[in-house]
């Protein structure tokens, strides 16, 4: 290796980001370009290529690793698009030997050389920006480094689409290893580490947590808070779902969230509250390990409270009064009241409108629905589909059940009760998947007839 080849000493005393530029500045001093940026990109080319031909072995390939994610964090954010331009296309499959590899494998089908044709095709397929990644990852830091660089491309790809092709790769990648069978699930408490609690305040996102009084409150004793943790992330809560302990299926969340609430006595449960899940991590979107929280805790608070029998969210509607404002056949009585600021504190108004309100609010989470194409189409409303997909069903809907400003605007103040029956789960999510059947409790099934007639009536009297 050339004096310009090895890497920083890690003994210089100078600091790394110091050490780092001062590297590639030697590594490039005889290019033409002398601008940073010219430099940057062209070290990160030459690096990439390096990494992906694993030159001087693997050992050496992830130390390039490590030196290439300095590089890019190093970076501005227009030279950090170009990078990921240069990472796209720069180290994709050979076209070339994916067409000679199929063609092998079709004229192959039916013949005794039928899957050797099959594991050649697929190893055409393979491209060097999944070894990369893959060194990435071995790095100090570098799966918190590549769920970072997948946030980023997801928040670039309307203004460079080509960057499509690798977030679906690191996606891929990052599914693996983010598998639930590689995730520790953790009770927190009041004396769990602070900075892991204040990730609960940063990340929470249904119901934000004001204050450390608040946060306290949540964690009590007739509370659960419970979370997924990956060990390559340590001290980084992915997924966390909170819980109240409640005699009764409960319809209102400012109760719930009552610090000044008296403690109930958790033996006394009859049910149990999911009424906030957040994810925390922008780069892991899609990779689904909320579902899988949901039941490892349904399975601890069983162990732990032998007589609970129910297990239900209390769950917001956030598409509901965007739906509601759009759609046709609403009476304009109803919308004109819906206008007036104040409507939920008038209790004459506020009684009028409860019953077609909640009509019309079962008939969007039971029958508005998104997608086109072969697959059934799936609830509009984006809290139903997680619930839904997950097996529960639509039980209740609570009256007013959150007045905060968030809640009025979103669903004017209603709330949604889903049920979790663990012998109808696998059923639930059998309907829904092949049908597009949403499973709902009769109650929610005769609102949702309701508001159909009265938006069919309304629409009729309009013509």
């Amino acid at each position: 290796m050339s004096s310009t080849d090895a890497a920083p000493d890690a003994a210089d005393a100078r600091s790394p980001l110091a050490r780092i530029s001062s590297w590639f500045k030697e590594r490039v001093k005889t290019e033409d370009d002398p601008s940073p940026a010219g430099g940057e990109l062209r070290a990160w080319q030459r690096e990439l290529d390096a990494c992906a031909r694993e030159q001087g072995g693997p050992v050496a390939a992830r130390a390039r690793a490590r030196e290439l994610i300095d590089l890019y964090l190093a970076m501005n954010g227009v030279t950090r698009l170009e990078a990921l331009r240069v990472f796209t296309t720069r180290l994709g499959p050979n076209p070339e030997n994916i067409a000679a590899a199929a063609a092998r494998h079709a004229s192959a089908l039916g013949s005794a050389d039928e899957w050797q044709a099959e594991m050649a095709l697929r190893a055409s397929l393979a491209s060097p920006r999944a070894r990369v990644i893959r060194q990435f990852g071995a790095a100090p830091h570098g799966v918190r480094f590549l769920v970072d660089l997948r946030a980023d491309l997801l928040g670039r790809l309307d203004e460079a689409p080509e960057l499509a092709v690798l977030e679906d790769e690191l996606a891929l990648q990052l599914g693996d290893w983010f598998d639930v069978g590689f995730l520790e699930l953790k009770r927190l408490s009041w004396e769990s580490p602070a900075h892991v609690l204040e990730k609960l305040m940063q990340y929470e996102a249904v119901h934000e947590i004001r204050s450390w009084t608040d946060m306290k409150n949540r964690l009590d004793h007739d509370r659960r808070v419970y979370a997924f943790f990956h060990p390559r992330l340590k001290d980084e809560p992915l997924v966390f779902v909170e819980v109240a302990l409640t005699e009764a299926i409960a319809g209102n969340v400012q109760a719930i969230l009552d610090e000044g609430a008296p403690l109930f006595d958790p033996r006394r449960a009859r049910a149990a509250m999911f009424y906030s899940i957040s994810s925390t991590q922008e780069g892991l979107r899609g990779i689904s390990f909320g579902n899988f929280l949901i039941k490892r805790v349904v399975e601890d608070l069983k162990r732990d409270f032998p007589r609970l029998q129910q297990f239900s969210t209390l769950s917001p509607m956030p598409g509901f009064a965007r739906w509601l404002a759009a759609t046709s056949g609403v009476p304009t009585a109803l919308r004109d009241a819906l206008a007036r600021r104040d409507w939920f504190d008038d209790a004459k108004l506020s009684a009028e409108l409860r019953a077609p309100l909640m009509s019309l609010a079962a008939q969007y989470l039971l029958e508005a629905k998104r997608g086109a194409g072969p697959a059934p189409a799936q609830p509009l409303d984006a809290v139903a589909r997680f619930h839904l997909g997950n097996g529960a069903r639509a039980e209740r809907l609570q009256w007013l059940a959150d007045r905060s400003p968030k809640g009025l605007s979103q669903s004017h103040g209603l709330m949604v009760n889903y049920l979790y029956d663990l012998d109808e789960i696998e059923a639930n999510v059998t309907r829904l998947s092949t049908s597009g059947e949403v499973a709902a409790g009769p109650r929610m099934q005769r609102l949702a007839q309701i508001g159909a007639r009265m938006r069919s009536e309304a629409a009729a009297s309009a013509g």
